[in-house]
């Protein structure tokens, strides 16, 4: 375990010294496999891991669902979804937060990325929420709260990461987040209602639409809801797999903004540009992060830690529970997508040994990592949040989010407490 715990360190060591992530975990996996056998072996992991990296048919979904996200940007779904729900709720106390946390989650549902669920609603619902004299602090916690679920609704590029490197079924673990995601946005929402109930200030009522417009916004959003049906449902039913339905969605979302006229030559150059830069660096990213896991692979740090939690006789929840600790303290100072790359090798063997379901730890994962995307210093959603949002300080910020941050918390305990709410629908595919 020395050796793993050594490399750990220059990991960390190389972070601080603000070498990009992909480079440090990939440099110390170099390193580590030199170390342990010799330098050749070293080299041709290097070429191994990059070349079949690059060509990984199973990796073909993160592109395709890229692409499908920006596709949806560029025409205009997210701020239909925003509207729709606007025109239900907006006259209701706090109605303008709760609309982009509903919102949220259906753009979520046809995006795949926190990142850019923050930033789209960043854009789109803050105006409104400006404009009726909503508190700063609710506004950016709405949008970074509602942005995580942008990983947890499938699709989720967080969902494809894990399944490929555990080998657990992406079309199973896509189908295990909706009724997590549903529950998760009851308790955004439930967030909102404490803030508002409160301090009715924080969020007063906009003006109430009328029963025509109201109708006139909900038939608008039926390109997101044929979209998630035909993407989800095609893969739950089984009509085809996790990555056809990814090339299927791309193209039903190209088709909708053609539609729309929204898609000049420029703007398609441009989201094809966008989607191979993304692409290329969570390529990059994986690369480094898989030349460590097999350094790791090679010490004995994995079976050290199942016979440590075998020899001092563990509550197998106690050691979840532990897990879910330090997933939260490393979301405080870490990227997502490379915490997970770091630590499910580590964790993935003890967990599956203690018989837990791979398909709900990896909602789990999902979960705690959501917690990290809005937890100080370094989550990525209040980064995104404070640099879109004009004159909102970090300290607005960070106390907007905190009812958020307990919303997934009670999350995060109610997946513990109750594993069918990820497992029932995926049990339901075999």
């Amino acid at each position: 375990m020395s050796e793993a715990l050594i490399g750990l360190a220059a990991f960390l060591a190389l972070a601080c010294l603000r070498l990009p992530l992909a480079l440090a975990m990939g440099a110390v996996g170099f390193a580590g496999i030199a170390w342990k056998i010799n330098l050749g072996a070293a080299a041709a992991m290097l070429g191994q891991t990059t070349y079949e990296t690059g060509l990984s048919y199973p990796l073909s979904v993160i592109p395709l669902f890229i692409l499908m996200g920006n596709f949806v940007v560029r025409a205009g779904i997210a701020e239909e979804l925003f509207q729709a729900a606007n025109a239900v709720l907006g006259h209701f106390r706090g109605g303008l937060a709760i609309s982009t946390v509903i919102a949220s989650a259906g753009f979520g549902a046809i995006c795949g990325s926190s990142i850019a669920t923050a930033a789209t609603f960043s854009k789109v619902a803050y105006p409104s929420m400006q404009k009726f004299g909503y508190q700063t602090s609710l506004a950016a916690g709405a949008i970074a709260g509602g942005g995580t679920l942008g990983i947890l609704i499938p699709p989720s590029t967080i969902l494809v990461i894990y399944g490929i490197m555990t080998e657990v079924n992406i079309g199973k673990l896509f189908i295990a987040g909706i009724i997590p995601g549903l529950c998760c946005t009851l308790l955004l929402c439930g967030a909102v209602w404490w803030i508002t109930w409160r301090n009715p200030q924080a969020g007063p009522p906009s003006t109430r639409s009328s029963r025509s417009e109201r109708v006139r916004a909900v038939s608008r959003v039926w390109p997101a809801l044929a979209l998630f049906t035909l993407v989800i449902g095609g893969i739950y039913w089984g009509a085809f797999t996790a990555i056809e339905g990814a090339g299927i969605g791309a193209l039903g979302a190209f088709g909708f903004a053609l539609l729309r006229r929204s898609l000049s030559w420029r703007q398609l150059y441009a989201v094809l540009v966008d989607s191979a830069r993304t692409t290329s660096m969570l390529f990059f990213i994986l690369i480094g992060a898989l030349m460590f896991a097999n350094f790791v692979n090679f010490t004995t740090m994995p079976a050290d830690l199942r016979d440590l939690v075998t020899r001092w006789q563990l509550p197998p929840l106690g050691v979840v529970a532990a897990i879910c600790v330090i997933y939260v303290i490393l979301g405080t100072a870490m990227e997502e997508l490379s915490m997970i790359l770091l630590t499910v090798p580590l964790f993935f063997p003890v967990v599956t040994e203690l018989g837990f379901d791979p398909i709900w730890f990896g909602i789990l994962i999902v979960v705690v990592v959501q917690i990290g995307l809005i937890s100080p210093p370094v989550g990525m959603n209040i980064f995104v949040v404070k640099n879109l949002i004009r004159g909102a300080s970090i300290g607005t910020i960070y106390r907007g989010v905190a009812p958020f941050s307990i919303a997934l918390i009670l999350l995060l305990a109610l997946v513990v407490a109750v594993p069918e709410l990820a497992l029932w629908l995926p049990e339901r595919m075999d």
